[in-house]
Parts: C-alpha cells; structure tokens; sequence
C-alpha cells in the first residue's frame, strides 16, 4: 500500500555481469542422414503458427533469410519469449540453432529430461548464429524450445530457428487406462489407482484438466488439495510414441480437516486498511465512523526506526496533518466498540515506505517485542505484514522454498510463529505482499539459476508456507503490477477480472515454483484467501469497475462468466475482498464496500 499515491513498480535489476552463464558447447553442425528439421515455421513465414508469444510479431524488415523473421519486445515484466513444443525420440541428440539480432537474447531448450541447455548473445548488432546441443532422457518425447530477451530492453529479433535430430517415433501411443478410483482422502491429499496399460512406460495425472504429476506405476497421490474441495481426476498413458487419451474422470472430495484461521470471522469478510498515521489525498476518517460492513480493518501502518533495527511504532495521525482526529481515548473506545460488534482491528506493519529487513536475531527480538507493545497498548487483535520494496530477498543459495536460509526470511518467519504463539488460537495473522513477491514466483524465485534474476523474485513464498498453518488472511495486492504469467502460461494484466481470476487461481491451485514440478508450492485453503483491489482509480493502478469484481467473484465462487481463462476449480468459501483503503473507499462514495455488500449480503 502506498501512502503518498504514486505507482510502484518493481522491476527485474540486472548487469551484465550477472548474466554470465556457463558457456555451452555446440555438437557439429552436420546432420546425420535420419535426422531433420523438426521446427515448425522455424523461419516464421508463416506469421506465428506453431509458436506461443507474450509480445511478439512477425516483421518483413530485419529477416536472416526468407520474407518475415520474429521481432519481440521486452517490458518490465516481461522478457517476450516465443516458445514452441516439439516431439522428439528418447535418449537421442539434437542441435538447437538460430539467428538473432538485438542485447541479450536467448535460445534454449526445458523439458529435456537431461539437463535444459540455453545459450545467449550479449550484443548482436547484426544477425548472430546462436547453437547450443541436448541429449534426450530415457522417457522424453516432447522438449519446448524458446527464444527471448531481457526486461525492459529493446526489442530483439530470431529468424531460422531449427531443430535437428531424430523425428519422433512412427509408433502408436498406448490406450487409454481404465480403472480409475480414488481409493482414499485426507484434507490435503488424494490417492488414486488404475489398471495397466500395455506399452505404457509411465502415466500422466490430470486434476481438474491439468497435468499434475508423472506417475511410473499405476498409483499416485496427489497432494497440496484444499480441505472439503471436490476435484475431478484423470490418467493417460504415456510411452515413446505419446499420451494417450484420458481415462473416465473420478470425482475425489478431500475431507474437512482443521478449521485453521480465526473461527469467528464470517464466512466472507471485508478487509480495509485505515490510514490511522497520515492523512493521504482522501483525508483523514475516525475509526468510530467505519461503517459495520468491514470485518478486518488494518490501522496503517507500524514503522521501523531504522529499516534493520526491528523496532517497530505507531504513531498516530497529528492534529496539523488531521485536523478531525480522535483523542487516543477515543481511538482505544472505538476499537473496543468494533471488537464488541465481532470484527477484528489489526497493526499493519510496512506499507510502502516502511522497509523492515530482520537482518540480525536481535532484529527479530526486537520486533517481537516492539509489536506486541502495539498490540497490547490498544488491544488489537492481531498482526498483519505488508513488506514491500526492498524488505524480503533471497540469498543466491537461497533455492527452496520450503527450507529457506536468508536470514531476513527466517528471522521473520521465527517472529511471526512466536507471536502467534504468545496470543494464542485467536490471534489474527494476515499479509499482504504485491504479486512480485508470490505469483511471479511460478516463474522465476530468487537469483534464479544462472543468476541475474532479482532476488525479491517469489520472496514471500517461504515465508507463507512456513506459516500456512498460522495464516488467517492471505490478500495479494493484485495491482500496482506488471503483467504476470498464469497456470495458462499466459500474461495478464491488470485492469479486468481477468487479472484477478488468474491470480487468485494460483493462490487456490497451487503452482510449481520457478517451473519446477517437483517443486510445488501447494494451494492455500479458500478461506484463507481474500482478493486485494484499489477502492477506487485515486487509490491506486489497476482498478476495475464493480461489474468486474462481481464478474471475478461469479467465476472463482461458481465458475461461472470466467472468460478464456481456465480456473483449476470452484472454491464457494473464498473468504472475500480486501482494499486499499477505507479512506479511498469513502471518497468514491463507498462504491467498493457497497459492491461487496451486494454481492454477499
């Protein structure tokens, strides 16, 4: 959240230095006599058949060869990749060629099944023959090959692109397998059996339409569910020559598990922030003057003395700055009286200009200590974390989510469990990090592997996961964005329920991070989910007319109106909708908090 109003946009940093990657060696450009071309309109004759481009079109002028060649252009938040899919044999070598133009550009090769290859020019000014080489894995049949730039510089151009090596085998993918049962549940898991297939040398798992895992017998356990969520599944065979149709669907309902969370929030809550310590464009508004229809109301914000002492305070709104603010008397009866009408008043800590990096343990002791002097001063009920900026980053070996090193990540996570322990069951955890720091991290987290990447790449991820147990309220602010990839592969961007829809989805669906399936980050329980928009175009970029909230709300709680993108479920308890801010809210005339109403009664 801001408090002067000015866009924020984080942007990918790089040098060149850092860009460095191990050199690759290139196989011979001589084919051998079986082997072909296997790219298709690898010279984009064509236009853009066969490829799937987020910023790409097809020019006559520059070309390598021919009447047409790629030109891309990279934004901020995005590098402009063209990728296209090709089938290849098993255990067979191929030759990854191309001819680029422009800084920065890349061709390579994932899905391998050996090790991915990718090979780079620095400058081209003019065109420059990229090759890199690839050894297939004993189960591979198909590989993406990609091109692409880097953020936010010019745009580059690929021409004659071509793949050589072995076309696919001329074989018949197996049947379709049969048999297909979920023989048991939990709240998180479901474990699925099926017949074998003859030829069949591994199974691909679908839920809800997706490809979740390769399974090498004929059982499998899906993880990462949601509690009483009902998911539909399917199994194809897989050998040499392809997949297989799907089998039949099964339906598997996952069981209710533990509540988690606050138990007494309503089933769908309005979340708000108050500017409790400025002002802002939209003036100052007394918490007694809340309306009843917020249940979470977020007094921002809590601010560092120094961005790596800790020590956090709150300082109330001066009577120069706010000419109408209550006296704390006042202030402390008006958050009694909420809390007796069952909603919840929280300290947020951060905002935009509230840097805090936990870099020490006696940063963290300190901000255990300091934040529960906040809390117990004026009887909150709990806590929520708006890090932003420059306040969580990875260390480069700081690669797994799940067992994460960087002392700012862990020193936080440590606070954050001891003061959930110090308040008990009804403490109220929520956060509220940019999409930067969570879905960018589907595709990038942290340095990344050549290095290059910004570290605040998925920087939030550890830190939820640690703490999902904990988590009350989940509400990414989905604005203030760049375009961000979906589970579509797909770029969205902010200004539609589109956005939202394909955010949200991630949160509920789960995502493997940084591409990697075997690095899953599992989906977060519906209830622990709000949707963050601006309140109105003054409270910040990417606000939607209230038809379009209703529109993301119909598709995430009915799956009905999505558009094109395909949600991975229905989730009916999604929990509601958080904003920046009350103050905003009040000076377009309650338009958001009137639309929640609408909607949920």
């Amino acid at each position: 959240m801001d408090r002067p109003r000015r866009t924020r946009s984080v942007l990918v940093v790089i040098t060149a230095a850092l860009l460095a990657v191990p050199g690759i060696t290139a196989l011979s450009s001589a084919a051998r006599a079986a082997d072909a071309d296997l790219t298709r309109n690898g010279g984009f004759e064509s236009g853009l058949d066969g490829w799937s481009c987020t910023a790409g079109t097809t020019v006559g002028s520059p070309v390598h060869s021919g009447g047409a060649a790629l030109q891309a252009t990279p934004a901020g938040s995005d590098n402009a990749q063209c990728a296209q899919t090709v089938t290849v044999q098993p255990d067979a070598q191929y030759t990854l060629s191309g001819y680029v133009r422009g800084s920065y550009v890349y061709l390579g090769a994932s899905g391998t099944g050996t090790t991915d290859v990718s090979t780079w020019t620095q400058s081209a000014p003019d065109w420059q023959r990229l090759t890199t080489s690839f050894r297939t894995g004993p189960a591979t049949t198909e590989v993406t090959l990609y091109t692409h730039g880097w953020y936010g510089t010019g745009a580059y151009y690929a021409d004659d692109i071509s793949l050589v090596g072995p076309g696919a085998s001329t074989g018949q993918p197996p049947a379709a397998p049969t048999g297909l049962t979920v023989t048991a549940v939990t709240s998180s898991t479901a474990t699925l059996s099926w017949s074998a297939v003859t030829g069949a040398t591994s199974y691909a798992v679908y839920r809800d339409g997706t490809k979740v895992q390769t399974a090498s017998g004929t059982s499998a356990t899906v993880t990462g569910l949601s509690p009483s969520t009902a998911y539909g599944f399917q199994v194809a065979a897989v050998n040499a020559a392809g997949e297989s149709a799907r089998s039949a669907a099964v339906t598997g309902t996952t069981t209710a598990g533990s509540s988690g969370g606050t138990p007494d929030l309503p089933a769908h809550a309005l979340v708000g922030y108050l500017h409790a310590s400025f002002a802002n464009g939209s003036g100052y508004t007394r918490l007694a003057d809340v309306p009843d229809s917020w249940d979470v109301i977020d007094l921002a914000f809590g601010e560092p003395t120094s961005a790596t002492s800790g020590d956090i305070r709150f300082t109330r709104c001066p009577v120069t700055e706010c000419p109408n603010v209550e006296s704390d008397a006042d202030f402390k009866a008006a958050i009694k009286a909420k809390q007796a009408a069952g909603k919840k008043v929280l300290i947020s800590i951060g905002g935009q200009n509230g840097q805090v990096q936990l870099t020490t343990t006696a940063a963290r002791d300190a901000f255990v200590s300091s934040v529960s002097n906040i809390i117990e001063t004026y009887g909150l009920d709990g806590l929520d974390i708006d890090f932003e900026g420059h306040s969580l980053s990875l260390n480069a070996d700081d690669i797994d989510f799940r067992n994460p090193k960087t002392p700012v990540i862990v020193n936080l996570i440590s606070a954050l469990k001891t003061l959930k322990a110090r308040y008990g069951a009804k403490f109220v955890l929520t956060m509220a990090p940019e999409t930067f720091f969570v879905q960018i991290g589907y595709q990038y987290y942290g340095t990344g592997k050549w290095g290059g990447q910004d570290p605040r790449c998925g920087a939030y991820l550890p830190v939820i996961h640690a703490l999902r147990d904990d988590l009350t309220l989940l509400h990414v602010q989905d604005y203030n964005s760049g375009p961000i990839m979906g589970l579509d592969n797909q770029y969205h961007s902010m200004g539609g329920a589109d956005f939202h829809i394909a955010m949200t989805d991630m949160l509920l669906t789960g995502f493997p991070v940084a591409g990697d399936a075997n690095n899953v980050f599992p989906p977060l329980r519906p209830d622990q989910v709000a949707i963050g928009m601006p309140a109105s175009t003054n409270a910040g970029n990417g606000h939607v007319a209230p038809a379009e909230v209703v529109k993301t709300l119909d598709c995430l709680t009915k799956r009905s109106g999505c558009g094109s993108y395909p949600t991975h479920g229905t989730w009916p308890g999604l929990r509601g909708l958080m904003t920046w801010s009350v103050n905003w809210d009040r000076y377009s005339n309650w338009e958001f908090q009137k639309t929640f109403d609408g909607y949920f009664g």
